[in-house]
């Protein structure tokens, strides 16, 4: 995927934005190094978003490590 910057925009707003996470930074700076030393991008520049991260599915314990209370 590409996006294409406004002016003003930073790096981990883009990350925040477009991968979910500002901490996601290094991954965005990583697939764009033509890029790396930009503080504040100028509109119509192209950066490539890496694939979004994948999150484990948790939903809770195991249903054979739930505690019951007896009377």
């Amino acid at each position: 995927m590409i996006y294409t910057t406004k002016q003003g925009d930073e790096w981990d707003q883009i990350a925040f934005d477009q991968l979910g996470s500002e901490h996601l930074v290094d991954r965005l700076i990583a697939a764009n190094p033509e890029h790396q030393e930009v503080v504040l991008f100028d509109a119509g520049v192209k950066l490539k978003i890496p694939d979004p991260v994948k999150k484990p599915l948790i939903v809770g314990p195991a249903p054979w490590r739930k505690v019951t209370r007896g009377s």
